[in-house]
């Protein structure tokens, strides 16, 4: 089923990855009349855009065929490297075209992806996101774009609908500062979840806590949306506990490289690999506070 443009003038976009984060940021490019093609491993995934006015592609390079812009929101740099070199979709792609990889993967990969595709005359931004699936609807996305600045400032259009974009620094430096945000983020979560602990341990009301702390220096968007969700108990996967420890995964490789040394991001590291471990990957990442109610009900524990 195709659809027509809302604006034939505008560059045709091609859009490998149509999951929690990506089907919403393309309604956004659907919303300003951007020509959207879709495609993703589950097809009904893809399928579902139909209806917003995405046109469905069987396969990565058809998509990519007739695009301008390709954009990538996937898994892992291996999905990545996998939909964008083994299946055809780099050589079905026009030379001066542009991949933007929306992914979050390790920076290494990312610089080896640009130089792959500046040997073919395709440009590379690598551009990963912060916001979850509530700034993916709402456009509000952090994005942090690695690469040349002119072909970043060439695409305002293009990330305009999905949020705000900075340009941090050459090929890979995207990466590295979506690592560093969630740092902040898996950190920021373990702390509010020990606090929450802290508090109902000694008998005070989470959810009055949350409130009286909020406007002060402990305030954070962590604490307002994963905080609540820690009251509410409601651990359906905004952001997975998996891809949270996939993220800190990179952040330790990435240190160890720059031969740093970073005791807050270890220790939540460890918890988070220990609670995927057992089978919570699939939880939202805010559900840390049950692996850190389970450590304090064991013997030995505070409980």
């Amino acid at each position: 089923m195709t659809h027509a443009s809302k604006d034939d003038g505008k560059r045709k976009i091609a859009f490998l990855g149509t999951g929690l984060m990506g089907a919403p940021m393309v309604r956004r490019l659907l919303g300003v009349g951007f020509s959207v093609t879709v495609w993703n491993r589950d097809r009904a995934k893809a399928e579902a855009l139909s209806s917003d006015g995405a046109n469905v592609a069987s396969a990565p390079a058809e998509a990519a065929s007739a695009a301008d812009i390709v954009i990538s929101m996937l898994t892992n740099a291996q999905a990545v490297g996998q939909v964008l070199f083994d299946m055809g979709t780099v050589e079905a792609m026009r030379p001066g075209a542009v991949v933007i990889d929306m992914s979050s993967i390790a920076p290494p990969f990312a610089r080896a992806h640009a130089e792959k595709l500046a040997a073919r005359g395709i440009r590379h931004i690598d551009a990963p996101v912060s916001g979850g699936v509530i700034g993916a609807s709402s456009g509000t996305l952090a994005i942090m774009a690695g690469g040349d600045a002119s072909v970043i400032t060439e695409l305002a259009d293009v990330f305009a609908p999905m949020g705000r974009v900075t340009h941090v620094g050459p090929d890979g430096s995207g990466q590295l500062a979506k690592l560093a945000n969630q740092q902040i983020v898996a950190v920021t979560i373990g702390a509010v979840a020990e606090a929450m602990m802290l508090i109902e341990a000694g008998g005070g009301s989470p959810a009055a806590f949350r409130d009286a702390v909020r406007g002060g220096f402990a305030d954070s968007r962590i604490l307002e949306i994963h905080g609540k969700r820690m009251i509410d108990r409601q651990f359906a996967p905004g952001g997975s506990s998996a891809n949270q420890l996939k993220d800190l995964d990179a952040v330790m490789a990435t240190a160890k490289a720059l031969s740093l040394t970073l005791p807050l991001t270890e220790a939540v590291h460890a918890e988070f690999t220990e609670f995927v471990a057992k089978g919570n990957g699939e939880t939202d990442h805010s559900a840390l506070l049950l692996h850190l109610e389970d450590r304090n009900a064991r013997p030995g524990g505070k409980r």
